[in-house]
């Protein structure tokens, strides 16, 4: 038995339907309102939005002083300081401006000069703002219209990088010591970024410390070696001239600071494919490589000077054969590699003082490895290296598998 529309059982149960509907909004609305008020008094709330707009604008300005992130951080800090419109600048011009009086741009850098100079914050009262910016960038305010300023400069170190502009109807007390609050929490945002990039050129510079270290003795070597067998066996000369060219190309890249560890591996292969050539039998390898770890990111350059080290400082003054062992497992979060030598071994105090950087001992590769990981990954994700005089050595490296900032 079918419900006509305009039955009163058909409008029963549209008023039904409408009414449920209503009660899942209001239900809605009181757990939103509901959780809001689980912040606390109003002192709470506000120290909350405080709190996520700094993070918010902290974010942002992580690449440093640059009009991008600038222009999206001046609108959190606008927020923080309640003011009418906010600006920041660096040395040369005016990098982002959010809210009114955008007419005082042009007269900005002019009114912020003794703050570049002497490195002092400057509040320049209402009236005065006016005249001076009408002397310095013939800019013209509306009558009706008075506004102050309070400019505070964001130093790094010593240097003033930039300032803080707030513009309001007045400069109170209030206003004058937040701005300065927010310059200096801008000045530490932008070391943050020095840092960062500073890490950055730290990493370069040792993998072109790692470039010059494989470059004299290895290529020497190597090309002795080749030569030795252009008259004896030319196939077998072709052959490790190409190994040669590919393990140079890939030593030499100028791009990316992160590889796989497959890529690794196969420059592992070339390197020693061509140390064979030296020592024939005398260097015996073994790997035993995971798959599911083959397509984990690695700093670049970062498992060569391990093997490296394990032929020249372990096998090579080793009388007789000697084995190195290579292998990569799956452990968690993490991808586990180890090289392991059955060579001389090292003293495990001076291998201490090289990894700390005090002495410029021959293992001078292990130090570089051991302090990229570190700026990578922490200081809890270095090289553990075991080894005693006589005992060999065996190295450990642990990386993420997970790392969605650093590509290969």
């Amino acid at each position: 038995l079918g419900i006509m529309p305009d039955s009163p059982l058909f409008t029963a149960a549209a008023v039904a339907v409408i009414a449920m509907a209503i009660a899942v909004v209001v239900a809605v609305g009181l757990q939103v309102l509901r959780s809001f008020r689980d912040l606390g008094t109003d002192a709470e709330r506000a120290t909350y939005k405080t709190l996520h707009a700094a993070s918010r604008a902290g974010q942002y300005l992580r690449t440093g002083l640059n009009p991008a992130g600038a222009a999206k951080a001046s609108r959190q800090l606008r927020s923080i300081l309640g003011c009418d419109a906010l600006a920041i600048t660096d040395t040369t011009g005016v990098l982002a401006w959010d809210g009114a009086a955008e007419e005082l741009k042009p007269a900005l850098m002019g009114l912020a000069s003794k703050v570049f100079d002497g490195g002092h914050l400057a509040v320049i009262p209402a009236g005065e703002l006016e005249l001076l910016a009408a002397g310095d960038a013939g800019v013209m305010l509306a009558p009706e219209v008075e506004r102050a300023v309070v400019i505070a400069p964001i130093k790094t170190g010593t240097r003033v990088v930039g300032v803080v502009a707030a513009f309001a109807p007045a400069a109170g007390a209030g206003l004058v010591r937040a701005t300065g609050e927010v310059a200096d929490w801008v000045a530490t945002q932008v070391e943050l970024a020095e840092l960062d990039a500073s890490r950055t050129l730290l990493m370069e510079a040792e993998v072109r410390a790692l470039r010059a270290q494989i470059s004299p003795h290895f290529i020497y070597n190597s090309l002795n070696a080749i030569a030795s067998f252009i008259n004896t066996d030319p196939v077998r000369a072709r052959e490790l001239v190409v190994e040669f060219a590919d393990f140079t190309r890939y030593s030499f890249r100028r791009h990316g600071d992160f590889t796989t560890l497959a890529e690794e591996l196969r420059c592992i292969d070339r390197y020693l494919l061509l140390e064979r050539a030296r020592f024939g039998d005398r260097v015996q390898v073994s790997l035993r490589i995971a798959p599911e770890v083959l397509s984990t990111v690695i700093p670049f350059l970062s498992l060569q000077p391990l093997v490296e080290n394990a032929v020249r400082h372990g096998l090579e003054a080793k009388e007789g054969p000697g084995h190195i062992s290579i292998t990569a497992n799956d452990s968690g979060a993490f991808a586990e590699v180890t090289i392991e030598d059955d060579g001389v071994g090292m003293d495990p105090d001076q291998l201490r003082s090289v990894l700390a950087g005090h002495s410029d001992g021959d293992h001078v590769g292990l130090r570089n490895v051991d302090a990229r990981l570190r700026q990578v990954y922490g200081d809890d994700n270095g090289l553990v290296i075991e080894t005693a005089p006589g005992e060999g050595t065996l190295i450990t490296m642990r990386v993420p598998k997970s790392q969605p900032r650093h590509d290969a």
